[in-house]
């Protein structure tokens, strides 16, 4: 990220809303936003690739069969920034699924991917898909189930202001697409 023209727009942003870039309580305000940003849009220095091999430390499972039943890990807290207003994205939660092939992935690691991959201005959807393709990666297997729900201030604090909205978006890869018992897994 480049911080010194983040520095230079947010500074030409508060002239342009009428504040004084000047006064005391804005002068480190544009310093800020620069490391702020780079902080909460981390992730969209990597590409979902780069995230699963920097998190897919997987290990080998007994006599490297398969194992019988899901890996499932629910309420992962994220929060992220919608690509159409900038605004954030919070109270968001990722459930994800998947199913063992002969390694499984650290669990630390999956609250990690949903973390990284949080860090980019997009849309909801689009988060529950990068992650589902992450987590095939890492783990080798097709088959990758999750689920977010997540409120959204551009829903919450502007236009409609509804607080109560909450916005849920299930991604589906390879068995989960029609396993309703797969699916009934992550909600």
């Amino acid at each position: 990220m480049n911080q010194e023209k983040i520095k230079y727009h947010i500074r030409g942003l508060l002239e342009a809303i009428g504040e004084n870039p000047d006064r005391e309580g804005l002068q480190e305000t544009p310093d800020r936003v620069a490391r702020m940003l780079s902080e909460v849009l981390a992730g969209t220095a990597y590409s979902n690739h780069e995230i699963a091999q920097m998190f897919g430390k997987t290990f080998a499972l007994a006599d490297s069969a398969q194992i019988d039943s899901a890996v499932v890990m629910k309420d992962i807290q994220v929060f992220s920034y919608c690509e159409h207003h900038m605004a954030l994205m919070y109270d968001m939660f990722v459930n994800v699924a998947y199913l063992p092939k002969n390694r499984v992935i650290g669990l630390s690691k999956i609250a990690r991917i949903c973390d990284m991959a949080s860090k980019r201005l997009q849309l909801q959807e689009r988060l529950g898909k990068d992650i589902a393709e992450i987590i095939s990666e890492a783990t080798d297997s097709p088959d990758v189930g999750v689920l977010i729900t997540g409120s959204h201030s551009c829903m919450t604090a502007r236009g409609i202001r509804n607080a109560s909205a909450k916005t849920i978006t299930k991604t589906f890869m390879g068995k989960f697409r029609t396993d309703k018992n797969l699916q009934e897994l992550i909600l």
